[in-house]
């Protein structure tokens, strides 16, 4: 394992599936809440740690929604993304794609503009500080109904030169891919990408849902996608990328233990998966964390690692001539 933990640390990667919201960690959930005189259910960092013993989704979700209330400011924004990106390069993290939830911002009062205009901030620093590149993906909160995403989804166009695409998150079960054709329709129109949750804790169904009303480019999560043979195989025949995230799948219960996890069943079968930290300051930690548990608990091989890499350039929305270098880079370190 130490030559593959120190292999991991050099890999160059891509980071597919990474909620800027759920990168608030304790400390800078208590400094901004300071800064900005919110009251949160929270004494102590030690409190908040406790409160992270999730048993599903939904219980996740209850303190993530309660802690983005510290966010107000372009500043926060800001400042969110700069300590994620400052934690990405020592991960050796080169490329990003990021989700932000603008519903959870301006259902509380919050202007659309804000929460751009900090993420870009944030952004443009981390390119310039670690040359770190970034896209923004705009999600939409599946809970809520297709008439509040038609409504983000105006709010959004003026800022579709800055933004890559669109996302489904939020709450999966009971809540089908397909209560939202009609607003990823718009973005296809619009020439953004589409990438959505499904089969996390929904039913393969939802996958199904997917690929075929959405249209989806891209696959966030996709661990029960495993239950359909045929599905599987089609994903693979696809070449569809899975933005798998194993820390998160074991805090959810979405797998009982790591030792469990499908990554390299999923490699295997032909999948296009990649190794990605969804939510880390909920889920017990960043990219490197979740190649060096999932890598420890499958006893993963050094060309399994460098295809996780590589599976996260190639599904990533670079265009061919940004990942060529990277591609390159990651053959040279296989013997």
């Amino acid at each position: 394992m130490p030559d593959i933990a120190k292999l991991i640390t050099d890999l160059p990667k891509a980071e597919l599936h990474l909620h800027i919201e759920g990168t608030l960690e304790p400390q800078m959930m208590f400094a901004l809440a300071r800064r900005n005189k919110i009251d949160i259910p929270f004494r102590s960092v030690e409190e908040v740690h406790a409160a992270y013993n999730f048993t599903n989704l939904q219980d996740f979700l209850n303190i993530y929604y309660m802690a983005a209330n510290v966010l107000v400011e372009e500043e926060d924004f800001r400042d969110l993304a700069v300590a994620y990106f400052d934690r990405a390069a020592a991960d050796n993290v080169v490329h990003a794609e990021i989700f932000f939830d603008p519903q959870t911002h301006t259902d509380r009062g919050i202007p659309f503009d804000v929460v751009i205009n900090g993420l870009l901030a944030g952004m443009k620093e981390a390119r310039e500080k670690h040359r770190i590149t970034s896209k923004l993906i705009l999600c939409f909160l599946r809970h809520l109904d297709e008439d509040a995403a038609f409504q983000t989804f105006r709010m959004a166009e003026p800022w579709f030169d800055r933004i890559v695409g669109v996302g489904l998150d939020s709450s999966e079960v009971g809540y089908p891919p397909s209560k939202f054709a009609r607003v990823f329709a718009a973005a296809g129109k619009a020439r953004l990408k589409r990438v959505a949750h499904a089969g996390e804790e929904g039913p393969p169904e939802y996958v199904h849902q997917a690929l075929d009303l959405l249209h989806i480019d891209r696959l966030d999560h996709g661990n029960r996608a495993l239950e359909d043979t045929e599905l599987t195989t089609r994903l693979a025949r696809e070449a569809m990328t899975l933005t798998v995230c194993p820390l998160s799948n074991h805090k959810l219960q979405v797998v009982n233990d790591l030792h469990n996890h499908p990554i390299d069943r999923m490699l295997a079968r032909g999948l296009r998966a990649t190794i990605n930290s969804d939510d880390p300051a909920y889920f017990g930690g960043y990219i490197g964390d979740n190649y060096r548990a999932v890598a420890k608990a499958r006893n993963l091989s050094r060309e399994a690692c460098v295809t996780l890499a590589r599976n996260s350039f190639l599904g990533s929305f670079l265009d061919d001539q940004e990942i060529t270098p990277h591609l390159q880079k990651l053959a040279s370190m296989l013997p």
